[in-house]
């Protein structure tokens, strides 16, 4: 009798359990219409999504052809670290020298012995699949505590996506890496876990530099948080780590080693370019061109940071000051805000790079439901948001790319920057407060 008490009384919380799981999908299938449109079911869609990414990834995997690319140079540069050369110029591949930092070595290194010295290519995309996969869970908590994008979105950032796909399983790049642990980074940043959302972001960093376009928006976040002393410790992180995966190479040389894994002035070949393909060559490849990209460059971030994400109503000199010090009392943060700046931070930099190509994609794809969603604009309906959408996957989905595709793409990032200009932002309750109060 007692046993059967006993029984009785672990299974149950589990049937308590069970019976509000089958509640909630009751009252979800109840709501089925909301169930496209209403961001608080993000998790049960982003659920969907994933369980069908499973069998969408394995079929690419064994249906599609693999392409080589730049795996077999990218074993071979780490080939040379494992046979004990530090050097940095003296590292070479099949597609040229190793231009990523250490941490790519690294990882890659784990990614040699874990298929044979590279040999084993089903087993390396069998590992990238899982990354897709990690990856797409990580922007799945992102967009669930932002609650700004309907959850129909993401079937297109996920199942429809014939190139980001291919960038993971097909050609097994560096630059998912790079961006999956970015992504972990900013959900430690929403955990306001901010040393351990910097270390990540440093790691990120470590393996492909283009992830320094999140940089600013970075920054910008740390200052506003902590203050200029407050945001030292969090900036000290990023540059030790810097420094301690990269000290083989630059015990041994360290100026082949910075020159070549933080190369800013690398050229870029005009055959590859996904941006670009309207320009004449000799344009293209015109250092004053380059200036020009970059000067336009600062000048928008300066610009958000002074007019869209610094709406205090003081100076951006006060971010420099302790925030208990600031005439305004700083509020904690928002997962909008910081989603906002790092991800509209990054945009910019893709608006005005020099040369995307096309793995290059990865780099905002993720983050194009948001920036398209995020801010309410009645002139940028559903429909309209799609098409910009649909134009931009065209476009990177064209090969080799045209001077319509890339024309395209660059009206494409117009009407976001446009839409993330126009768009409402609201000030923070201490300035509405005092407006009220006068």
């Amino acid at each position: 009798m007692a046993a059967g008490i006993r029984k009785r009384g672990r299974a149950g919380p589990a049937a308590r359990a069970a019976g509000l799981c089958g509640q909630w999908l009751r009252r979800a299938w109840q709501e089925r219409r909301l169930l496209l449109l209403e961001p608080r079911y993000t998790l049960l869609v982003a659920a969907c999504l994933c369980l069908a990414e499973v069998g969408i990834t394995f079929w690419v995997i064994h249906r599609v052809a693999y392409t080589e690319i730049d795996w077999k140079a990218y074993m071979a540069q780490v080939e040379g670290v494992i046979n004990g050369t530090y050097d940095y110029t003296q590292l070479q591949g099949d597609t040229g020298p190793l231009v990523y930092p250490a941490g790519f070595v690294y990882i890659f290194m784990g990614l040699y012995y874990a298929t044979g010295r590279g040999t084993d290519i089903r087993t390396a995309q069998h590992i990238f699949a899982v990354l897709y996969l990690a990856t797409l869970l990580l922007v799945f908590l992102i967009y669930h505590q932002t609650c700004k994008v309907p959850p129909f979105v993401f079937f297109f950032m996920c199942c429809a996506s014939y190139r980001v796909h291919s960038i993971f399983v097909l050609r097994l790049f560096n630059d998912p890496v790079a961006m999956a642990l970015l992504f972990l980074s900013i959900n430690l940043l929403l955990a306001r876990r901010w040393g351990w959302g910097c270390c990540c972001f440093s790691l990120a960093v470590s393996v492909k530099m283009n992830v320094l376009l999140f940089a600013p928006g970075l920054l910008f976040l740390l200052l506003m948080q902590f203050g200029f002393r407050g945001a030292l410790p969090k900036l000290g992180i990023c540059a030790v780590l810097q420094v301690l995966l990269g000290l083989p190479f630059l015990l041994e040389n360290p100026i082949g080693y910075l020159s070549r894994s933080f190369d800013l002035g690398r050229q870029f070949l005009f055959r590859w370019t996904v941006n670009w393909r309207f320009l004449p060559e000799a344009l293209f490849l015109h250092r004053a061109f380059h200036l020009a990209l970059l000067a336009a460059h600062l000048a928008l971030l300066f610009l958000f940071a002074f007019c869209r994400w610094h709406r205090t109503g003081e100076s951006i000199l006060s971010l420099l000051k302790d925030p208990s010090k600031r005439k305004v009392p700083p509020q904690p943060l928002t997962p909008n805000q910081i989603i906002s700046t790092l991800f509209t931070s990054n945009f910019i930099g893709i608006c005005f790079s020099r040369s995307l190509h096309y793995q290059f994609y990865v780099w905002y794809f993720h983050t194009l439901p948001y920036l398209l969603w995020a801010t309410p604009a009645r002139w940028l309906t559903h429909l309209l948001r799609l098409l910009v959408l649909g134009l931009i996957e065209l476009s990177w989905n064209t090969y080799p790319s045209t001077s319509c595709s890339s024309a395209a793409l660059h009206i494409c990032h117009a009407v976001i920057l446009l839409q993330l200009w126009l768009g409402p932002q609201p000030f923070p309750r201490s300035i509405q407060h005092r407006k009220k109060a006068h």
